[in-house]
């Protein structure tokens, strides 16, 4: 049986400030915030993570990493060096642990020009204190971490734009001492992991097909190409967005562009366990990348006002999708 989760924390940043929502059970709608960060003057929030009590913020800047209370005062800081003078091309991210006690920064050190490679650093939580740092062999834009969660284990996707995406795992080591693995690809991009953490999803970096792989050895389970939700390869593509909707089912985002050279997309629902085909999921949305599956049968979307609005999959039957309804690569 898989553990009941606790709330999920998310953060939107707006005004200049970070907005920090509770997904807890029962709540669907527009989300108000549990709770607004101030972040320090001057700070320009790249990306931000809330501890799950609310009472602390750790965001990333171009120039270092910084936590806070919820009273606006600095618990730590930490800057990267040396001082990089590039202000476009490297967007640095940051994950809390499982547990709340280290957090996960990784820094597009190539592309700041900082003289050396991209590093993934964790610090500890309370004191900021370096506990590992990983020299990689990258040079990203940016990256996506995604928290394991039931072992703990950090993945971390990063892009390095036409070269390809890069995915790696942090581990917590038999001394204490985090390990680190490096899949074996360098061109598919890593969209989610199954709420019970047992397999994740990928994308194809030129957008040929979707992979769903066990945890952790990352073998294939099964891939799906373009073909097989029945569009034309030539003229469609798999979109690096969905999730996990619930643990046996995903949502697959196929897009192009119709006849008048208008851009479509369309969200699929792919049967995790049998890899086949289970219909469409009708969603309002401006973009294949504002739709957030929250892997318990719910979703987010962006809201008028910029709060976000969660949304539950109705029960009963789902549009059914042939594969020749769309063989011309349109919806």
């Amino acid at each position: 049986m898989i553990p009941e989760p606790p709330p999920k924390v998310i953060t939107h940043h707006r005004d200049g400030r970070i907005h920090a929502y509770v997904v807890g059970a029962g709540v669907y709608g527009t989300l108000e915030p549990a709770a607004v960060f101030q972040p320090r003057d001057g700070d320009e929030v790249v990306a931000s993570v809330v501890r799950q009590d609310l009472e602390r913020v750790v965001y990333t800047t171009l120039d270092g990493v910084v936590c806070l209370t919820r009273a606006g005062d600095l618990r730590w800081a930490s800057d990267f060096e040396p001082h990089s003078d590039t202000r476009h091309g490297h967007q640095p991210g940051c994950a809390l642990s499982l547990d709340g006690r280290t957090v996960w920064v990784y820094r597009p050190d190539a592309m700041a020009e900082r003289g050396g490679g991209d590093q993934w650093v964790v610090h500890d939580a309370d004191s900021g204190v370096v506990l590992a740092r990983r020299e990689l062999e990258t040079v990203g834009h940016g990256a996506f971490h995604h928290v394991h969660p039931v072992d703990g284990s950090i993945y971390l996707d990063i892009g390095e734009g036409q070269d390809g995406s890069v995915i790696l795992r942090g581990t917590g080591g038999a001394d204490g001492e985090p390990e680190f693995v490096t899949y074996p690809w360098s061109d598919r991009c890593l969209i989610d992991l199954a709420p019970s953490g047992q397999q994740f999803m990928t994308v194809d970096h030129g957008q040929a097909d979707v992979a769903f792989h066990d945890h952790p050895d990352g073998d294939v389970l099964f891939t799906l190409p373009v073909e097989a939700f029945g569009y034309d390869p030539e003229e469609s593509f798999v979109e690096w967005s969905g999730g996990y909707l619930t643990e046996d089912t995903a949502i697959v985002t196929l897009g192009g562009e119709d006849q008048d050279g208008e851009e479509w997309f369309r969200h699929h629902l792919v049967n995790v366990r049998t890899g086949t085909l289970s219909g469409e999921l009708g969603v309002e949305a401006s973009n294949p990348y504002e739709l957030v599956p929250l892997g318990d049968g719910s979703w987010l979307t962006g809201g008028p006002g910029g709060d976000p609005v969660r949304r539950l999959r109705a029960p009963g039957p789902v549009r059914e999708r042939h594969a020749d309804a769309a063989v011309d690569g349109r919806p």
